[in-house]
Parts: structure tokens; sequence; C-alpha cells
């Protein structure tokens, strides 16, 4: 058995994304809820990379809290001269010389390169080339550089400015990211000059530096839809819809149902089990995952959720971090549920608040009740007992539990424990006065006149 190739994977985050036209970092953008340099760590790392530098400009403190948080192990080189993407690339000079047999290189704001590409670009490495090139085959070449090829062999990459009209005839461009042998990345690079007009280094001078030293280049290709880059908010909307195209076919791929696939829109992890139902018009929030059989109704917005087999969600439910449904249970129309669990066949039907809360199974909450769960200062836990029945428009005032097969009659207030098997009305009796409203009605028309008649 070949023992496993070492991987380093340097992302360049270093760009000020000025055209993004915002004040946070272009990578820390988001799509599908996740950071650009997130979607990028995490395809290195699916990918076999053990380690990753992330270069990054002076003074970007939240660049690197991202990349703590998604890549613990990542190191962090600071680029303070943009002198181009070779000179980029050698602010990792110290994590190269530790020494890899794999080196990629990957940009931080293109998020929907696949862990498989990666791997590709590893495996062309394995084969014997000292740079692999990713390429695209472009709808339209403008503006690109053009990856020449000779008998399946990298020649060279020119850009557009410099091409020849038969090389600007060439569709097969340059994604920008490459793969390096990791025995020569180091030699390779610092053999890149800055002879050009802009006088800067460039990754793509890569290829003529391995010719020089006798070695072999190498393209691998990719769909263009794959290597989309991302520098205004218009290319950040086409890589979210990108994103959630590929999404919704996996999702109907594993056997769930999306009535109209366009309309419905996913985090990069929502969970979705086998013969789910998705109706049109629903949002997942990252931290969601959806149990085999569920059904998912129009309109309904889910975030950090958890949805048991066979329950229902919806239409225009809103489902916040901390919701549990179990097997069966129902949360319907125009409810909230926060940090609540809500118990096997129990049912929250419509126009109703649960939060901070344990709703036990079979329990009903009737339209219009809510647990009053904070008092400015604190929150407070509302337990309702299993098979418990509150009615309609009742208030129930944390923190207080209402027992096994309790009843809470309609537009009660509940401020304190009912015990199992009670009924518990919090509520002013009602009162009725004979003949109040004809007298009221024949004041009030008595008062008009005699203000009309003044006037």
């Amino acid at each position: 058995m070949q023992p496993a190739r070492s991987c380093l994977a340097v992302i360049l985050a270093a760009g000020e994304g000025t055209r993004m036209k915002s004040r946070r970092p272009k990578v820390l953008h988001e799509v599908g809820g996740r950071s650009l340099l997130g979607h990028v760590l995490a395809a290195v790392a699916a990918a076999g990379a053990e380690a990753a530098t992330v270069v990054v400009g002076p003074d970007r403190p939240e660049v690197a809290r991202e990349v703590q948080e998604r890549f613990p192990a990542a190191a962090l080189a600071v680029q303070h001269e943009r002198r181009g993407t070779a000179h980029a690339v050698l602010a990792a000079r110290e994590s190269l010389l530790r020494g890899y047999d794999d080196v990629i290189v990957a940009f931080g704001d293109t998020p929907l390169v696949r862990p498989e590409t990666f791997a590709a670009l590893r495996a062309r490495l394995a084969e014997g080339a000292a740079v692999v090139a990713l390429g695209f085959e472009a709808a339209d070449p403008t503006g690109y550089g053009r990856l020449i090829e000779r008998d399946g062999e990298l020649e060279a990459i020119v850009e557009h400015k410099d091409a020849s009209p038969e090389q600007r005839a060439i569709t097969l461009c340059n994604a920008g990211l490459m793969a390096l042998a990791g025995e020569h990345a180091l030699a390779i690079l610092d053999a890149i000059g800055d002879d050009n007009a802009q006088g800067e280094f460039y990754l793509t001078d890569a290829v003529a530096a391995a010719h020089a030293r006798g070695l072999g280049a190498a393209v691998l290709r990719a769909p263009e839809s794959e290597v989309q880059g991302v520098n205004d908010r218009a290319q950040l909307a086409a890589a979210e819809a990108e994103f959630q195209r590929r999404r919704r076919l996996e999702v109907m791929a594993e056997g769930a149902t999306l009535i109209a696939p366009e309309t419905v829109f996913f985090s990069f992890d929502t969970q979705v089990g086998c013969d789910v139902l998705i109706e049109p018009s629903c949002v997942f929030l990252p931290g969601v995952r959806i149990a085999d059989g569920a059904v998912i109704h129009a309109f309904s917005h889910l975030e950090g959720a958890q949805v048991g087999p066979g329950a229902m969600v919806g239409p225009f439910a809103r489902l916040r971090p901390g919701a549990k449904l179990a097997e069966k249970a129902k949360a319907g129309n125009f409810v909230e549920i926060k940090a609540a669990e809500i118990g096997a066949g129990a049912k929250v039907n419509h126009l109703t608040y649960i939060g901070d809360a344990s709703i036990g199974p079979a329990a009903n909450i009737g339209a219009g009740t809510i647990t009053c769960n904070y008092d400015g200062f604190a929150k407070a836990k509302t337990t309702i007992g299993a098979g418990a029945f509150v009615g309609s428009n009742s208030s129930l005032v944390a923190p207080v539990t209402i027992g096994e097969g309790a009843y809470v009659g309609s537009g009660s207030v509940i401020t304190a424990d009912v015990k199992p098997d009670a009924l518990a009305v919090g509520r002013g009796r009602q009162v009725e006065k004979e003949g109040w409203a004809r007298s009221f009605r024949e004041g009030a028309a008595a008062r008009k006149a005699a203000k009309k008649a003044v006037e």
C-alpha cells in the first residue's frame, strides 16, 4: 500500500474586496449560510489537506477568527504588500518549508470548487506533474487567461491582453487555482519574476518556471459554474444561485420531494431525510435537521431546528434555534417555536408562540396561546405534561408547570402550577348588564344631535 501523500492548502484571502462596497471582508460574505472562506476551508479539508495556511491582509482579526472556527489547525500568514498572486503564496513560505507532497493554491473568494476537484488536482501531481492548473471551457473567454496545451501538456498560460488572435480563439481558460508538487514548489515560486508592466509576481508564471527546470505541467478541467469567483454583490448572488441549484438536486436525489425546487433555499448543513415533502417558498438557515417522512408546508422558516419523523410544520411557521419536534408532532400556521421541545404527537396548530418550553406527548395547545418566558431580564421555562389541553388564547407565565392530563380554560392567564388532571381557569368572571348597549347607543345619538344643533 502506498503511503498517504501529505498536503498543504494555501488559501489567498488578502483582497480588499472594494467592489463589494462592504465594511465586511469579502471572504466573510456568505453563500448557503457559510462564509466564502468557510466553503474553501471545508473543501480542501475534505480533499485531504491536513494543513492549511490562509494568507490575509493586515489588521483583519475577523478573518482570523473565521479561520480559527472553521479550521482550527490552520496557520495565518500576512501579506503586507500586494504584489501579485505568486507573491501572496510566498507569504506562506514558513509553511511551505515544512515540506509537503502536494501544495494546493486556492482562493478565499471561490467557494464552489468541490472537494473532488481538489482531490483530482492532487491526483495529477501524484502522476508526476509539477504544476497542475485548473481550467474551464468559457462560454465567453474575453478577459480570461488562456491555457495553451500541446500533446496533453500545459505549455503556457497567456493573459488575454497578450494573446494572439489564434490564442484568443481558445476557450480553455485559467480558473486561477493551481496545485504544485511540494518538492519543487518553493523553487518554482522563487523563480517567478516581476518583469511585467505591473511589476507584480504572477502565479501563472509557475508554468514557465516549471518548464525551465524540465518539469511537467498539466491542466485539469472543471465546469465554469464551479470555478466562478465572487468580486461584487451580483457575483455573490450568482454563486448563491449555483449553490442552491446543486443542493436542491442533492436533496431530491437523496429521496425528498420539492414541489417547487427553485423557491426553496437550503444552508450548507441542512439535513433532509427520505420521503420528506417540502412545499414552495421554504427557507432553511443553518443547523436544521429534517427526519424521514416529515412535511414542511409552504412559507415556513427554520433555523437551528430539528423536525422528527412524520412531523408537520407550517404553513407560515417559524422554528427558531432550539426548536425540536418529536415524531408526528405538529407546528401549524403562524406558529413560532424557540428553544422548546414538542413531544411526540403533540399539536401546536395555529397562532401560537412557544418559547423556552417542554411540551409532553399528545398535548394540545390551543390557538393564540403564548408562553410568557421573558421578564425583561431573564428567560424562564414552561413545562406542559403529556396529554394536557391548553385552551385558546391562554397566557402561561413562566416559570410554570401544567401537569399531565390537565386542562386550562380558554382565555386564562396561568401564573401558578396546575396539578395533573386538574382544570385551571385564570380569568375574570363574566358580568352581564341587561339593556346597557341600548342605553349607550341612545345616549350617544342624543349627544350627537345636540352637538349638531349648536353648530
